[in-house]
């Protein structure tokens, strides 16, 4: 696979068609091939503070090999003249494992739309802050979710990464509540458990409005 372009800015006057940024979606095979690329993306797009980019670096590349495993993980990059961005997630398993931790009852529709396997967890975005695409992001996820006929996208947020939390609430993500995961095992003094917030985001064209907030729609009953 050739390496993606070393990323130049391009000024206003030079832009032209072939500067739009192109997805392109990528197989288990390629994805493993471009793990180095993304990882530069990643601390390259990144808030790391000074003397964390290795660590930083090594954490991502130990969250995308664990979902390159995954059944039905989906990765698409976003590229212009070098990378602009990337978004993965896989299928979230029927029997519910991606809730463990939810503080209290799952709502009933999110639970059956689990249950009938129609929902996709993304479980990164990367967008590089040079990019031309200031919409990149949410085009990214939209089609990611699109290619794997969703009918509902979850996610999982640091409570204290409030940047990402609310960049996703204004692409109409939709917060359900809290979820505690154990601490990162591999760290040398692992911290209290980490609270997340549980964000989905429901698919289609809503026909009605659910007690537990989340919109129903006819394209999420179609048998299996």
């Amino acid at each position: 696979m050739t390496a993606p372009l070393r990323r130049e800015p391009v000024r206003s006057e030079e832009r032209t068609p072939a500067h739009a940024v192109r997805l392109r979606r990528l197989n288990r095979w390629q994805a493993e091939n471009l793990r180095e690329d993304l990882a530069d993306l990643y601390v390259e797009s990144t808030r790391v503070p000074a003397g964390q980019e290795y660590r930083s670096r090594k954490a991502f590349l130990r969250r995308l090999t664990g979902d390159i495993r995954r059944a039905g993980f989906a990765l698409l990059v976003a590229e212009d003249t070098a990378l602009a961005g990337c978004v993965y997630g896989f299928p979230v398993p029927r029997e519910g494992t991606w809730w463990r931790g939810f503080d209290g009852p799952l709502p009933q529709s999110v639970e059956q739309l689990t249950a009938s396997g129609h929902v996709f967890a993304i479980t990164e975005i990367v967008v590089h802050p040079h990019t031309d695409d200031q919409g990149l992001a949410r085009r990214l996820q939209q089609a990611l979710l699109a290619d794997h006929h969703a009918s509902l996208g979850a996610t999982l947020v640091d409570e204290a990464d409030t940047r990402s939390y609310d960049a996703f609430l204004s692409w109409g993500w939709r917060d359900i509540g809290a979820l505690r995961r154990p601490p990162d095992p591999t760290t040398l003094r692992p911290p209290a458990p980490v609270l997340l917030r549980a964000l989905v985001l429901p698919l289609g064209q809503p026909l009605s409005t659910r007690p537990d907030g989340l919109a129903h729609e006819n394209r999420t009953q179609r048998p299996d």
